[in-house]
């Protein structure tokens, strides 16, 4: 395995981890924890989400570049286009409806339950099929 390669795989299973760790363990515990209203709830994943979008786009440009420049198979590179296609979805189509959504509930409203938030479930389910496959692939391949 080359160093690109290695790198590569390496920042696809940071990746698949910081995703998972956030999108299905922090994300929905933190309403479940003593005191931690709906509005804080909000204002603190608006803030995590934020983050991990912004790592996840680095993330997305630094394995395209890798598994290009090591001249990966063509499912490959197809593999970590389909990740970061998964999360410019979530963030160009859902996250601006979610964050109009969460605008209008911290200054007061009382909304029901958004369907943006399965969008961007099933746009996450999708990214992590995406990461995992590629980091099985660029470790067999």
């Amino acid at each position: 395995m080359s160093a690109t390669s290695a790198a590569a795989t390496a920042v696809t299973f940071v990746w698949l981890g910081m995703v998972l760790a956030i999108s299905f363990l922090e994300a929905p515990l933190k309403f479940r924890a003593p005191g931690v209203t709906i509005p804080i709830g909000l204002g603190i994943g608006r803030l995590v989400f934020r983050a991990l979008n912004s790592v996840e786009a680095v993330f997305a440009v630094v394995v395209i570049v890798a598994v290009a420049a090591h001249g990966a198979a063509a499912w490959i590179i197809g593999l970590a286009a389909a990740a970061a296609v998964f999360l410019l979805a979530q963030l160009a189509a859902v996250r601006p409806s979610l964050n109009r959504r969460s605008d209008r509930v911290l200054a007061g409203a009382e909304l029901p339950r958004s369907r943006s938030h399965l969008w961007y479930v099933a746009l996450e389910l999708l990214k992590v099929s995406a990461l995992l496959a590629l980091g099985i692939g660029l470790l067999t391949a």
